[in-house]
C-alpha cells in the first residue's frame, strides 16, 4: 500500500547509509552522499517537507540500516478497547513507542501504557508483527516494523502523562478519530478478532 516513491526513496537512503558507513574511497563517498541527497530530494517533493528537515532525520542514522519497531498495547475492559489522545495530533491511539534498548518489547509495552495512560498492566500475548507500509499509514522516511501485545490491567487508575491529553476505552464499532500515523481502523479491528476468539492466530505482515 506504500506509493512506490516513498519505497524507492527508503531504498535509496538505505543504499546511501550502508555506503557512507562502510565505504572508505573519497569518491565512493561522494557518490553515496549524491544518493541520500536524491532521496531526500524525492520526499521533500512529494511531502512538501523542507530538505533540511529530512536530511537531519536521514542524518541521525549510521551504521547499516535497519527498520525502526513501534511497539503498541493493546488492553481490553468490559469489551471495550484502550486509547488515548495524542497531543501532537489530538487524535487516538494504542499505548505505545518505539522499543528501547535494554527492554524487552513486552515491558516497553508495560512502561509505555503507565506513562500514557496511568494504568499498571502486565503483557500477555503477541497479537501481530506487520510491516507498516502494508498498511494505509501516512508516508513515512522510516521504515517500521510494528508490534502489537495484548496486556491486561493489574491497578493504577486513568490519568494522562506527557504525550497525552486523555484516556478512554471505546467500543469497537464506536471508535474515536484515529492517529493514522500510529494505527489504523484496520488493525484496530484485527485486534478486537483476538478479544472473541482467543485462538486467532498472530498476524504478520
Amino acid at each position: 500500500m506504500e506509493p512506490k516513491w516513498l519505497t524507492w526513496a527508503k531504498q535509496l537512503q538505505s543504499i546511501a547509509q550502508a555506503g557512507l558507513t562502510y565505504s572508505k574511497d573519497v569518491y565512493d563517498l561522494e557518490r553515496f552522499e549524491l544518493i541520500r541527497n536524491i532521496s531526500t530530494e524525492i520526499l521533500s517533493e512529494y511531502t512538501d517537507t523542507d530538505k533540511t528537515v529530512i536530511k537531519d532525520l536521514f542524518a541521525n542514522e549510521t551504521g547499516y540500516a535497519t527498520p525502526k519497531v513501534d511497539i503498541r498495547a493493546v488492553v481490553f475492559r468490559d469489551n471495550k478497547i484502550l486509547m488515548v489522545r495524542e497531543n501532537t495530533d489530538g487524535e487516538w491511539s494504542l499505548p505505545g513507542g518505539w522499543g528501547d534498548i535494554g527492554l524487552t518489547p513486552g515491558e516497553v509495552a508495560v512502561k509505555e501504557v503507565k506513562e500514557e495512560s496511568g494504568f499498571d498492566v502486565r503483557s500477555v500475548k503477541l497479537m501481530g508483527v506487520c510491516d507498516k507500509k502494508c498498511h494505509p499509514h501516512p508516508p513515512s522516511p522510516y521504515h517500521v516494523y510494528k508490534i502489537f501485545i495484548q496486556c491486561e490491567i493489574i491497578g493504577g487508575q486513568p490519568k494522562e502523562g506527557l504525550e497525552t491529553s486523555a484516556v478512554g476505552f471505546f467500543e469497537e464499532h464506536q471508535l474515536p478519530p484515529l492517529s493514522n500515523a500510529r494505527n489504523t481502523e484496520s488493525q484496530i479491528n484485527w485486534v478486537f478478532k483476538h478479544l472473541h476468539n482467543p485462538q486467532e492466530p498472530v498476524y504478520f505482515d
